[in-house]
C-alpha cells in the first residue's frame, strides 16, 4: 500500500503543478515559481494534501543530481574562454560583494559567522532558469548587460559546487574548518581523475555504444556515467551533486555531449520539477500571514541589495551605469540552487526550520517578481544612466582622444560586431570617413589596434554621441543587439541631429514601427530580410525561372514593410541545375604537340564534329568567356568544354590528335547536345 500511497501523492502534486503553472503562464510568470507555489498549496503548510514531503525526497534528490549533471553538460571550456573576464571578474565580484554584505548584516544582528556566511551563500545565487528565459524572450542575451548577466550566472553555477563542499564544514562536520584543505585536496584529486577519465575512457566507451545505433542503450550509458561518477564522489566523502556536475563535465567536450544533453533533458525537467515542488512544500503560508511585514522587508532587502551589488560589480568592470543597473535587475532574485543549499543546511542543522520557512517565503516572492523587475529595469536604468557622477568616481569611461574637430560628412557606426566590422571595411575601402562607437572595451581596443577611429561608450548617452559628431554626420547606422538601447539611441540621435538619416538593424518585424516612430529613417528587420533570402534560395535550388522568383519576392515584400532594398537573387550555377545533369564541364590543357595548338577555334569545328561547346579559355591566369572563332589556341591554354560524357571523350581526341584520328571523326555531323550553343 505504501507504493500506492506514494503514487497517489505524485498524482496530486503533478496535477496541482499543471494547474498552477497554466494559471501563472497566463500572467507570464515563471514556471519554476509555479512549481514552488503548487508545492506550497498541496503541502502541510496549506491544504495538507501531501502530509509527509519526505516520501518524495528520493525523486527530488535524483532531480537535483540530473540538474547539476546538465549544468556540467552545458559547461563549455571554449565558451568560458570567450567570456572569461565576465565570468571570473563579474561573477566573482557579484557573489563576493553579496556574500560579504549579507555576512555583515547577519553578524550585526547577532548571528554566528558560520551561519552568516551560509546565508550569504543563499542570497548570492540567482535563478539561472528564470533569468536566461527572460533574456531570451526579450532578445537581450547578446546585449552588453545580457553578457554580463550570463557570465555572473555561469560563475554562480560553478560556485554551487564549492559552496556545497564548504557547507558541512560550516556546520561543524568533518573535523571543522581545519578540514577545508583536506576536502579541497580530495576535490582536486577527483577533478584530475575525472579529466583523465574524460580523455581516456568515456569517449571510447560511448563510441562503442553509439556504434550500435540504439538510442535506449545510449541513454542508459549516459545515466550510468552520471550515476557512477556521482556514486564515486559520495563514496570518498563528497556530495552527489558534485559528482553529477563532474560527470557532465566529462561529457561536455566530447562528441556525444549534445546528444547526451538532448536525451537527458526530458527526464531532468520532470524530476527537477518534482524537486521544486518539494521545496515549495516547505513554504508555510502561515509565515506570510503571521509575518507579512518581515517577509516584505526581507524581499525588499534582497532585491535592492542584490541589484546594488551586482550593479557595483558591473561598474567596477568599467561598464556604463545603465548597463550595470540592467544587469543588477537581472540578478536580483534568489536562485533555485539556493534551495539546494538550504535543504543541505537544514539537514546539517545549520539553519532552523522556522528560519528556513521564512527565507523560502521571501525567496519565492523574489522569483515571482523577477519578470516584472526585468521589464521595469530599462526605465530605471535609463534614469540612472543620466547620473554620470558615479561613473566618473570609478573611472568607468576611458580617457580617449577627441575625434578630429573638423570631422563631418561621416558615418557613425554604433556597434562593432560582425555587421559593424563588415560595414567599416566597406567604408574604409571606398574612402568614406566614419567613427565607430561600442560599449565593449575589448572590441574598442581591438578596433584601435587596427587603426579604426573607435570610441568607447554607451550609444544612448548624448555625451558620447556628441563626441562622435552625430550632428555633422552624413548617416548614422545602429548595429547593436540590445532592443531597448536601440530605441533610446535612435531617440537621442534624432534629438541631437534632426536631419541626419538613421538606418537601424533590428531582429524582429514587430520592432520596425516603434523604431520609425522614434525617429529612424529606415529599418532592416533581420527576421523579414532573412525570410526573403530563404524564399529566393529555395526557389532557386528548385529550378524555378529567375523572373518567376523575382515576382514571388516582390509579392512577398508587398505583404511586409515598405523598403528600398532591391530584389537580389543569386544566379544558379550549372552544377545546381538538376535538369541539366546530363551535361558536364571539363577542362583540357593544350600540350605542345596537340593538334589544336596554333589553330583557330573555327578551324577545330569542335561543335560540328563532336557536339561539344567551347565555353571559355584561360591563358596566363586570364580567362575569356565564349572565345571568338578567329581566336588562336596556343600551347599552355586551358579550354573549358561543355557536353555529354561520350561527346567530351571525342572532343579530347579531336583536340589532341586532329580530325584524321578515326575515333575523333566518328561523331562528325552529330546532332548538338540539348541545351548547348555553337561556339
Amino acid at each position: 500500500m505504501t507504493e500506492l500511497h506514494l503514487l497517489g501523492e505524485l498524482v496530486v502534486i503533478l496535477g496541482a503543478a499543471v494547474v498552477v503553472v497554466l494559471v501563472l503562464s497566463e500572467l507570464r510568470l515563471p514556471t519554476i515559481a509555479g512549481f514552488i507555489v503548487a508545492g506550497a498549496l498541496v503541502g502541510p503548510g496549506a491544504l495538507g494534501w501531501v502530509s509527509d514531503p519526505r516520501q518524495i525526497d528520493l525523486l527530488a534528490e535524483i532531480g537535483v543530481v540530473l540538474l547539476l549533471f546538465t549544468i556540467g553538460l552545458e559547461f563549455s571550456l571554449s565558451e568560458l574562454r570567450r567570456i572569461g573576464n565576465l565570468v571570473a571578474l563579474g561573477g566573482g565580484l557579484q557573489v563576493g560583494l553579496t556574500t560579504l554584505a549579507t555576512l555583515a548584516v547577519t553578524t550585526a544582528l547577532g548571528l554566528p559567522v558560520n551561519r552568516g556566511l551560509f546565508y550569504g551563500f543563499l542570497v548570492s545565487l540567482s535563478s539561472t532558469a528564470i533569468v536566461l528565459r527572460a533574456l531570451a524572450e526579450r532578445g537581450e542575451t547578446d546585449a552588453p548587460h545580457g553578457r554580463l548577466v550570463v557570465g555572473a550566472l555561469l560563475f554562480q553555477d560553478l560556485c554551487v559546487v564549492p559552496m556545497m563542499l564548504v557547507t558541512p564544514l560550516l556546520a561543524g562536520r568533518q573535523g571543522g574548518l581545519v578540514a577545508v584543505p583536506v576536502a579541497l585536496g580530495k576535490a582536486a584529486l577527483l577533478v584530475a581523475a575525472t579529466l583523465v577519465l574524460a580523455r581516456l575512457v568515456v569517449p571510447r566507451a560511448l563510441h562503442l555504444v553509439a556504434r550500435t545505433r540504439r538510442r535506449d542503450l545510449f541513454v542508459l550509458a549516459v545515466l550510468l556515467i552520471c550515476a557512477g561518477i556521482a556514486w564515486l564522489t559520495s563514496s570518498v566523502g563528497l556530495s552527489l551533486p558534485l559528482g553529477a556536475f563532474l560527470a557532465g563535465v566529462v561529457l561536455a567536450d566530447s562528441a556525444y555531449g549534445h546528444q547526451a544533453l538532448a536525451d537527458v533533458l526530458p527526464l531532468r525537467d520532470t524530476l527537477s520539477s518534482v524537486f521544486f515542488i518539494s521545496m515549495g512544500m516547505l513554504l508555510d503560508f502561515g509565515v506570510l500571514a503571521s509575518r507579512p511585514l518581515g517577509v516584505a522587508a526581507l524581499v525588499v532587502a534582497i532585491l535592492v541589495g542584490k541589484t546594488a551589488f551586482a550593479s557595483l560589480a558591473g561598474l567596477m568592470m568599467r561598464f556604463p551605469l545603465r548597463v550595470a543597473v540592467l544587469a543588477g535587475f537581472g540578478l536580483a532574485q534568489v536562485g533555485e540552487f539556493s534551495f539546494v543549499l538550504a535543504k543541505l543546511g537544514d539537514g546539517l542543522g545549520l539553519v532552523g526550520q522556522a528560519e528556513l520557512r521564512f527565507f523560502l517565503a521571501a525567496s519565492v516572492v523574489t522569483m515571482i517578481v523577477t519578470p516584472l523587475a526585468v521589464r521595469l529595469g530599462p526605465h530605471v536604468a535609463a534614469g540612472a544612466g543620466r547620473l554620470a557622477v558615479l561613473e566618473r568616481l570609478l573611472g568607468v569611461r576611458d580617457a580617449e582622444p577627441e575625434p578630429e574637430a573638423g570631422l563631418s560628412d561621416h558615418v557613425v557606426v554604433m556597434g562593432y560586431g560582425v555587421g559593424g566590422r563588415l560595414l567599416a571595411d566597406a567604408l574604409r575601402s571606398t574612402g568614406i570617413p566614419y567613427v565607430l562607437v561600442d560599449i565593449h572595451a575589448e572590441r574598442v581596443r581591438a578596433a584601435r589596434a587596427r587603426g579604426e577611429p573607435a570610441l568607447y561608450g554607451d550609444v544612448t548617452s548624448p555625451e558620447i554621441l556628441t563626441r562622435a559628431r552625430v550632428e555633422g554626420a552624413r548617416q548614422v547606422v545602429v548595429l547593436i543587439n540590445d532592443p531597448d538601447a536601440i530605441r533610446r539611441a535612435v531617440r537621442v540621435t534624432r534629438r541631437l541631429a534632426p536631419r541626419v538619416p538613421i538606418l537601424v538593424r533590428t531582429r524582429y518585424l514587430a520592432e520596425m514601427k516603434p523604431l520609425i516612430e522614434a525617429g529612424a529613417t529606415d529599418v532592416v528587420a533581420q527576421e523579414f530580410e532573412a525570410s526573403m533570402e530563404v524564399i529566393a534560395h529555395v526557389l532557386r535550388t528548385s529550378a524555378i525561372p529567375r523572373n518567376v522568383i523575382s515576382e514571388r519576392i516582390r509579392h512577398a515584400r508587398q505583404s511586409g514593410p515598405a523598403t528600398e532594398r532591391a530584389v537580389t537573387i543569386p544566379r544558379r550555377t550549372l552544377g545546381e541545375s538538376r535538369e541539366l545533369d546530363d551535361l558536364k564541364i571539363e577542362s583540357f590543357l593544350v600540350n605542345d604537340g596537340a593538334w589544336i595548338a596554333g589553330r583557330t577555334v573555327a578551324e577545330s569545328e569542335l561543335r560540328r564534329r563532336t557536339g561539344v561547346t567551347l565555353l571559355a579559355s584561360s591563358r596566363g591566369g586570364e580567362s575569356a568567356v565564349h572565345p571568338l572563332p578567329a581566336d588562336v589556341v596556343e600551347a599552355g591554354d586551358i579550354l573549358y568544354l561543355v557536353g555529354g560524357g561520350e561527346e567530351l571523350a571525342q572532343a579530347r581526341r579531336l583536340l589532341e590528335r586532329g580530325p584524321g584520328d578515326p575515333m575523333a571523326a566518328t561523331s562528325q555531323g552529330a546532332a548538338p547536345t540539348r541545351g548547348t550553343k555553337n561556339s
